[in-house]
């Protein structure tokens, strides 16, 4: 999600069939009471609702946790001591500190007791660490150590711009990157990501064969413009005889 204003575009991305609505809070000015009202459409229809947050400041991610969000994606995270942050803020004692807070959205307002809520939310929030520079590819296996970290997210567009190849996902630099990140994940039994990535099947099978679990689809503007654009093509073809 990165434009659209209205909690609806969750009950759309559900009735693509999309697994999760992903709400980009880093590049785009969608406020925290939209991003909430996103989170609980979402769960309202069964798709995940995940936020990636604008810094590394704690409260960016627990606050969109306690609105709803069931996982938080954490941009340019560089080393361990970064990730081991992200986990402290986002989970309770003793995985965590994350401030106390009841039964909210993401758990339907169900009546539990203030452990029982720790101990869900705990096991049911999803910690994404993303991957964006060669100085996070070479970390990644201490990264992918730090207990609490659920995926290593490479975002392909960034760590593609900081390599001095901006776009070449496939260029034999990136490859060597998605493997290594790859490796590290499946050593520590973390699950990878990838974003940015869209449009070519052979690549993203190769993806999937390298353990790929987490691929992000298209934004609400890229398909807007693509169907579109689609249209305008066929219209504009159109003849009157």
């Amino acid at each position: 999600v990165n434009q659209l204003r209205t909690p609806n575009i969750a009950m759309i991305a559900a009735a693509c069939g999309f697994d999760a609505v992903y709400i980009d809070l880093e590049h785009n000015p969608t406020s925290l009471e939209t991003a909430a009202a996103v989170c609980v459409a979402a769960l309202g229809m069964g798709i995940t609702p995940i936020a990636r947050v604008t810094s590394h400041d704690p409260h960016d991610a627990t606050r969109i946790l306690d609105c709803g969000a069931q996982g938080v994606m954490v941009p340019h995270v560089q080393n361990a001591a970064e990730a081991k942050a992200i986990v402290d803020a986002c989970l309770y004692a003793p995985k965590g500190h994350r401030s106390a807070f009841g039964s909210g959205p993401a758990l339907g307002y169900a009546a539990l007791g203030q452990a029982e809520v720790c101990r869900r939310l705990n096991e049911e929030t999803l910690l994404m660490a993303m991957i964006e520079t060669p100085e996070a590819v070479s970390n990644a296996e201490a990264i992918a150590a730090v207990e609490g970290i659920d995926v290593l997210h490479i975002g392909a567009s960034d760590l593609s711009t900081e390599m001095g190849i901006p776009g070449q996902y496939q260029h034999e630099r990136m490859r060597a990157a998605f493997e290594t990140v790859a490796k590290a994940a499946r050593s520590h039994g973390k699950a990878m990501g990838v974003g940015g990535v869209r449009q070519d099947f052979e690549f993203q099978s190769w993806l999937l064969r390298l353990g790929v679990r987490y691929l992000t689809g298209g934004s609400d503007v890229g398909y807007i413009l693509s169907a579109g654009r689609a249209d305008v093509k066929q219209l504009r073809e159109l003849k009157l005889s």
